[in-house]
């Protein structure tokens, strides 16, 4: 488990802020997969630093309710209050919202962190209305990009690829959780485009959670070269990597 009340909770913010336009076409791309009506009421669980909360609000127009276990998160979060959001503490595994109070559920990189999976997708299934969505927006074991970071830090791949689950594996909870899930898995590109050099100053914050399982020496000599190619060629555009989502619903 990654400890966001520590280290990571004070550099989260720099190393994996989301610009407005980002913010944009995330929403956007969230739309397509939910109802046309508005508003919708919307549960952003695992809301972090509220990245997309205040997003969601303008978007779908509904109450949103950003759900963080975090208490720094939460409270960087609150920093950027918008009145259709009310953040509260609570956990994947104990929603604090009453049965049927939402439309939708999004999931945004936080699944991997549930410690009960089944039981959290259980309580995305009560907190959502009969025919509602839930967005999970995650990485798949077996359907891993090729990051180019990966190559200063050879154990990565290893590191991120035991994080998640399969997709099959993610399917069969939802079913047993109640929920319905998409047959195929959705791919968005929301990404900015960046250089070498601004990947390496986002990356250099250490705000994803693989950095908290490498060897410190690894940590050291990757980023020295990491460094050193990002002064020698700034400017080079990196790829931008489409993201995967699994789209799962509330029978009616």
């Amino acid at each position: 488990m990654v400890d966001y009340n520590g280290r990571m909770g004070s550099v989260y913010v720099a190393g994996r802020g989301i610009s407005p336009a980002e913010v944009e076409r995330w929403t956007s791309a969230f739309a397509t997969y939910l109802p046309e009506r508005r508003p919708l009421d919307v549960l952003d669980l695992g809301s972090g630093t509220g990245r997309l909360t205040p997003g969601l609000a303008a978007r779908f127009q509904g109450q949103v309710y950003g759900v963080e276990p975090s208490d720094r998160m939460r409270a960087a979060a609150e920093e950027a209050p918008h009145p259709g959001v009310t953040y509260l503490k609570g956990a994947a595994e104990d929603i604090p919202l009453p049965e049927a109070s939402v439309d939708a559920v999004l999931m945004f990189l936080s699944f991997h962190h549930f410690p009960d999976p089944l039981q959290g997708l259980r309580e995305v299934r009560r907190v959502l209305r009969p025919g509602g969505v839930a967005l999970l927006r995650t990485q798949f074991a077996d359907l891993m990009p090729d990051l180019f970071w990966y190559e200063y830090f050879p154990s990565a791949r290893e590191v991120d690829a035991a994080m998640y689950i399969s997709l099959s594996a993610a399917q069969a909870l939802a079913v047993e959780a109640g929920l319905t899930p998409g047959d195929d898995v959705v791919e968005i590109t929301a990404e900015e485009p960046r250089t070498l050099r601004e990947r390496y100053e986002r990356l250099s914050h250490r705000a994803l959670s693989t950095f908290e399982h490498l060897p410190a020496d690894e940590i050291e000599s990757g980023f020295a070269r990491f460094a050193e190619d990002a002064e020698r060629d700034p400017d080079r555009a990196m790829p931008v990597y489409s993201a995967t989502m699994l789209v799962l619903t509330r029978p009616s």
